[in-house]
């Protein structure tokens, strides 16, 4: 096939909504003599039947046939639109709509056709509801052109009579409409994105003329044409149509899926990417994790853009590994390792002697081994929405057309470059022991330069790895579980945004919740509550920098609000600032076929009032670990506590963010309590004073919740006021401090939680219906919520199991995205979520705790 016309098929199999419209005789029918026999060639009719049965897909047959013969002979099934009549027929019952004036007309011509077909023996007419054909094919060719030449300068001349023409075929009409007025009243009615016609005669240049933007025409055949392309016969038709069948449904239920828990983070302070085990960069945000992506091939699939990197004779990995204590992933192969890591700007000096940066971010890259090996590098910026072009240039490749500069800098690989569905790929296949065992690949954010470094790659490494393995060594690590709490750490240490002090909730958005399902969220954003539990957890570890760098965040965004802090709202962009409209990006597919991809999240509208109580509680835990409180701490203290006073009374959205209306929720009312109960312990151990209206304020709440929350049917706390259905995160009227651990009523709701929410190794949120489609995997927050709540209630061994339990559904490098499915046993859900971590963080410590006692 023409690369021209595979590339063009490539971009039209992608759009949101697919039309689909084929002429019939010449194009899924071979032509014949006898017109009566001419049925679709099997393997047209099997592309057309499977097409049209994929989702956002519709396929429609445009013919000049009479609709009624067009059915009897296609035999095509229900799901393809049929329109007879050169586009007159759209249903069978037309002809019984036609007004009397149209029929009187139709009858006429009808008459007159009949006298002229009586004087020239051999030619054909074929009534149709709306217009009769004058047939010519297997007629000695001089009575032919006397009989057309009498339809011309008859009938064809009459007011009302419309004339069609195609080959050895000419049509009158009593209806003024052709093939491209049917295809653009089905794009009309079908919303279509756009439309791809394939045809072969006169007629179809009607439609092929109608076609625009990214629309796609295919002619079959010889003869001057308006169509973009051309096929030889309808079997080369099939062999398109196949393509597109293939190539679509890729786009719509997505290629060969990675499970979301196999990908490995790396990350440098700044951004973030993610690598599958096969050593493929399948996700790159620039320059910030909440930034349009460059490579989005996790939730697009290989067109949105990656960087791939594989033995040329294939193979499934041996294995990936983190190097101890850094974010440098090692995948390798027998004879090949690929060792990835995301470096910060490069600082050289000038000779004035300065240091300036140069460039942003730098993905490195550093292949060793021996044998052949083959990469693939396709970026794809804003999500695939740019296309760009690569000039290979000296040692590299410069990516052009984006709105930031960026180079690859490749000494000694020969790129090949070459037109992927639109977009441009750069190709190669480099030698390792002719390179004399390494090559070093360096992908260059903001700069065009490809000039060589003149640090050496092993020097570079280690400095870029030693932070790392230094702040490690500077944790209070546990026994329980040391090295997968350490990778939770680093984790969490790599969503940490050094410039700005906020916190990733997790590293990726869409990732579904539910394979195939719509619960797929955009999580590359700084929520209050997720970042205050992050930074949390980082504390009891022994660091600090982290909270102090996410309190002085939260101050800023505070002072942002002008002195009204009760109206923060729930999260924030990395830089503090309040998020853009959510959107859907319908030209992504999506993980596994999970759409829609989202950019944004309208939980930033909502009211939690949650959110205040961790940030007090990591207050608390920050100036017990100091020993003082800073000035920012407390002014952040003393406007949670102010923001708690003004809105605790009010019904919310919930921790979960539901998009229902306000409810009484437990969980806010608790961390309303939590909020004021640990300003008074900072106030108390840190400050010398008591404040009784804040001791008011706090007993006040706590009866509030006490007394209003149970609910006595369920006998235990329930999702909210009055509300019958159990959530998890009600657990936190014992977790938080509100009850002790062997109040009979945080027993039972333990008890409640277990029995309505757990299923083996997970806890679900809750089963109430949240207004949502589909089903969700179990959290694994909830989970750690669960075990704390069993050692906090004296079930040490129960507690023990759960946490076993959990750490097996941990990733090959220890990573955990947001849920895990039980059933399936895959995780679920954006990856890596800090959620997750900082719960096994926190497990593992308290475990560790009860083993000393």
């Amino acid at each position: 096939m023409d690369p021209e016309l595979r590339s063009a098929i490539g971009r039209i199999a992608r759009v949101p909504q697919l039309l689909i419209a084929c002429d019939y005789d010449g194009t899924l029918a071979p032509i014949v003599e006898d017109p009566s026999t001419a049925v679709p060639l099997p393997e047209s009719v099997a592309a057309v039947r499977a097409l049209a049965s994929l989702p956002q897909t519709t396929v429609a047959v445009v013919s000049g046939r009479a609709l009624r013969d067009l059915a009897a002979l296609s035999r095509l099934p229900s799901e393809v639109h049929l329109v007879g009549s050169h586009g007159s027929e759209f249903d069978i019952g037309f002809v019984e709509r036609l007004s009397p004036e149209l029929v009187a007309v139709r009858t006429r011509v009808r008459d007159a056709l009949r006298e002229i077909a009586a004087e020239h023996p051999g030619i054909r007419l074929e009534r149709k509801p709306a217009s009769v054909a004058v047939h010519t094919r297997g007629v000695d060719p001089q009575i032919a052109a006397a009989a057309i030449e009498a339809v011309r300068n008859g009938p064809a001349t009459w007011d009302g009579v419309t004339v069609t023409q195609g080959k050895e075929v000419f049509e009158l009409s009593v209806v003024a409409t052709h093939k491209g007025t049917a295809v653009d009243q089905l794009r009309t009615q079908l919303s279509a994105s756009a439309v791809l016609f394939i045809g072969d005669d006169v007629t179809d240049e009607n439609a092929f003329g109608n076609l625009h933007g990214p629309d796609l025409g295919i002619k079959i055949g010889p003869g001057d044409t308006q169509a973009d392309y051309r096929v030889a016969d309808p079997l080369e038709a099939a062999r398109a149509l196949g393509l597109l069948l293939e190539t679509r449904r890729h786009w719509l239920f997505g290629e060969r899926a990675v499970p979301i828990e196999r990908h490995s983070m790396l990350a440098n302070g700044r951004t973030v990417a993610l690598l599958t085990p096969e050593a493929k960069v399948s996700w790159l945000c620039h320059p910030k994790a909440d930034s349009a992506a460059i490579f989005a091939d996790l939730v697009g699939g290989s067109p949105a853009g990656h960087f791939s990197i594989a033995p040329e004779r294939g193979g499934i990995p041996l294995g990936q590994r983190y190097r101890s204590g850094t974010m440098t992933v090692e995948t390798r192969w027998s004879g090949l390792t690929v060792t990835d890591w995301l470096d910060k700007p490069a600082r050289e000096t000038t000779p004035d002697g300065p240091a300036v940066v140069t460039g942003d971010s730098t993905l490195i890259r550093v292949l060793t081994g021996r044998g052949r090996v083959r990469l693939e590098f396709a970026p794809r910026p804003e999500f695939g929405q740019v296309a760009v072009q690569m000039q290979p240039l000296g040692d590299g490749l410069l990516v052009l057309g984006s709105n930031e500069p960026v180079a690859l800098y490749s000494p000694g690989v020969e790129w090949q470059v070459s037109n992927d569905g639109g977009y441009q790929t750069a190709k190669a296949v480099v030698d390792l022991s002719a390179a004399g065992g390494q090559i070093l690949l360096e992908l260059r954010f903001g700069t065009h330069s490809l000039e060589h470094h003149r640090v050496p790659i092993h020097d570079r490494q280690a400095a870029a790895e030693q932070p790392w393995k230094d702040w490690v060594a500077s944790l209070k690590l546990p026994s329980t579980s040391r090295d997968l709490v350490a990778r939770s750490a680093l984790t969490l240490r790599g969503l940490y945004h050094e410039a700005t002090g906020s916190i990733l909730a997790a590293a990726t958005t869409s990732l579904p919740e539910e394979l195939g399902g719509v619960r797929n969220w955009d999580y590359r954003y700084c929520w209050l509550r997720d970042a205050a539990l992050t930074a949390r957890a980082l504390v009891d570890l022994g660091s600090l920098e982290e909270a102090e760098g996410f309190l002085r965040w939260v101050d800023g965004c505070i002072e942002r609000t002008g002195g009204h802090p009760e109206r923060l709202h729930p999260l924030y962009t990395i830089d503090g600032y309040e998020l853009g409209a959510e959107a859907v990006i319908d030209t992504l597919p999506g993980y596994a076929g999970s759409r829609p991809v989202r950019v944004g999240n309208l939980a930033n509208h909502q009211l939690q009032l949650d959110v205040f109580g961790p940030i007090a509680d990591l207050i608390a835990a920050v100036a017990d670990a100091r020993g003082s409180v800073r000035d920012d701490e407390w002014r952040v203290l003393d406007n949670m506590v102010e923001a708690v006073r003004r809105r605790w009374h009010e019904p919310d959205h919930g921790i979960w963010e539901a998009r229902l209306p306000p409810r009484h929720h437990i969980f806010s009312k608790v961390m309303c309590w939590m909020t004021v109960d640990r300003a008074l312990h900072v106030m108390r151990q840190h400050g010398g004073e008591d404040r009784p209206q804040w001791v008011e304020l706090r007993d006040r709440i706590g009866a509030n919740v006490l007394e209003h929350g149970w609910h006595e049917e369920v006998e235990a706390y329930s999702v909210a006021y009055g509300d019958e259905d159990m959530d998890a995160s009600s657990l936190w009227i014992g977790l938080s401090g509100l009850l002790p651990g062997d109040d009979p009523r945080f027993l039972s709701t333990v008890l409640r939680i277990e029995a309505d929410l757990r299923s083996g190794p997970v806890v679900y949120r809750y089963h109430w219906d949240d207004g949502l489609p589909g089903r969700e995997g179990g959290f694994h927050i909830c989970t750690a919520w669960l075990i704390e709540a069993y050692l906090r209630t004296g079930r040490r061994t129960d507690a023990e199991e759960l946490f076993a339990q959990m750490v097996l559904t941990a990733g090959p490098t220890g990573l955990l995205p947001e849920q895990y499915d039980p059933l399936a046993e895959r995780g679920l859900g954006n990856h890596p979520q800090a959620y997750s971590h900082l719960g096994l963080i926190r497990c593992a410590l308290l475990l560790d705790n009860m083993l000393k006692q």
